[in-house]
């Protein structure tokens, strides 16, 4: 009897473009595709950030290479993808929070959320897309949401309207590129404690109510997203598509 055959999770060969890439989940999205044979560019509108994050890749014997590049910047994301081979694999993962309440937010914490985690994700892409059709390249488009795209909460209408056009953008993306076989999809992950958000788990009454939220029983480190990037990445995950991959403890099951 031929026993069917795992599909490989190894990325040897595939050229990788991380946003956001110089800490927390984008540095951690880096490092699991680096570990897992990919070549990835690490991208921040910080230099020496990643310049020093890609280092550390190599020196834990993966390839790794480092772009200042601000994503908000249509020029800039269009020079970057004019000179370079397409890539196999997008993880759009810059973004930003501005939690407040609805009645607090104003024109310039509405532009600079939603050009960042909404806008810039969708150019970002379709960059990354026209090169892949331009050079026959079949692949994966990862676009980091959040549960917040699912379900919603107090101090968060402004970053709940981004990441929910972001899961609506993945699956309209999805469907225009199945016919080329390249798939989008999002990972929507609960709350990470990274050192942009630890200051807010500082607070203890706020970290309880995280905590309980969460079925698990534990904020999110950005080691609990490797593994979801691998698998939308590669083959594994081949005929994923046009959906969103909750990595939430729980949160959003009842």
């Amino acid at each position: 009897m031929s026993l069917p055959r795992t599909p490989s999770f190894c990325l040897d060969g595939r050229r990788a473009l991380v946003t956001g890439a110089g800490r927390g989940i984008g540095l951690a999205a880096a490092a699991a595709l680096a570990e897992a044979g990919a070549e990835p560019v690490l991208a921040a509108r910080s230099g020496a950030e990643v310049e020093a994050a890609a280092e550390a890749i190599r020196a834990a014997g993966g390839r790794a290479e480092a772009a200042a590049l601000d994503v908000t910047d249509d020029g800039a994301v269009a020079r970057f993808f004019e000179d370079r081979p397409a890539f196999h694999i997008l993880v759009n993962n810059a973004g930003t929070n501005r939690p407040m309440k609805m009645t607090e937010v104003g024109p310039d914490d509405y532009a600079a959320v939603m050009d960042l985690n909404v806008r810039a994700a969708f150019f970002v892409a379709q960059r990354a897309v026209r090169r892949m059709l331009d050079d026959g390249v079949q692949g994966s488009l990862i676009h980091i949401g959040s549960q917040m795209g699912h379900v919603a909460a107090a101090n968060r209408s402004l970053y709940c309207a981004s990441k929910w056009a972001l899961e609506g953008m993945s699956r309209a993306f999805a469907l225009d590129l199945a016919p080329h076989n390249i798939r989008s999809n999002t990972i929507a992950p609960t709350f990470i404690e990274t050192s942009l958000t630890r200051p807010m788990f500082a607070d203890a009454a706020f970290r309880a109510s995280v905590e309980a939220k969460i079925k698990l029983g534990r904020i999110g480190r950005p080691e609990d997203l490797m593994g979801a990037v691998v698998y939308l990445a590669g083959d594994a995950s081949a005929l994923v598509t046009g959906t969103s991959l909750l990595v939430d403890g729980g949160w959003t099951a009842d």
